[in-house]
């Protein structure tokens, strides 16, 4: 099992910083790099607690599928989006927002298990690991561009 915990500090109310992670469109405009695409569930607007996404995006050069659920959500400080269906053994992305001094704190800890053994180990340790810290922070830069210009 693989963990990535990532800190963003965003000058922006927890209100607004919690709706532009679970918003669909938001996602889709922050991963415009892999393509990232909504095929199947909640495909607009922001996602709930039992809602399911499907995401269709290219990564590592290949299309992939990933489909997700929002398992746990605690308005507005915490939500967990795990995947159902995908390429990962399991793969848990928990959202815990935190305001302090008029400024959200974003914590974003990912769990994951990659397939194929000793092979997707090393594949995980290579390069999937700084992959998806990449992928996320850039996702989180977008956020806290959008919300503070917004603010």
């Amino acid at each position: 099992m693989t963990t990535i915990d990532l800190i963003t500090k965003i000058k922006a109310p927890i209100q607004k910083v919690f709706d532009l992670n679970r918003n669909i469109n938001i996602h889709k405009l922050s991963t415009s790099k892999s393509n990232e695409t909504a095929i199947d569930g909640v495909a607009s607007g922001l996602i709930n607690l039992n809602e399911t996404v499907t995401w269709r995006g290219k990564h590592f050069g290949i299309y992939q599928t990933h489909k997700s659920k929002i398992t746990a959500m605690e308005f507005p400080t915490y939500f967990v989006d795990e995947m159902m269906e995908g390429r990962f053994k399991k793969f848990k992305h928990e959202h815990t927002f935190v305001e302090k001094n008029g400024k959200t704190v974003m914590i974003d800890t990912i769990e994951y298990q990659t397939p194929f053994g000793i092979f997707g180990k090393m594949f995980d340790k290579l390069f999937l690991k700084n992959y998806l810290t990449n992928f996320i922070k850039e996702r989180n830069e977008f956020i806290k561009n959008l919300a503070e210009k917004n603010n």
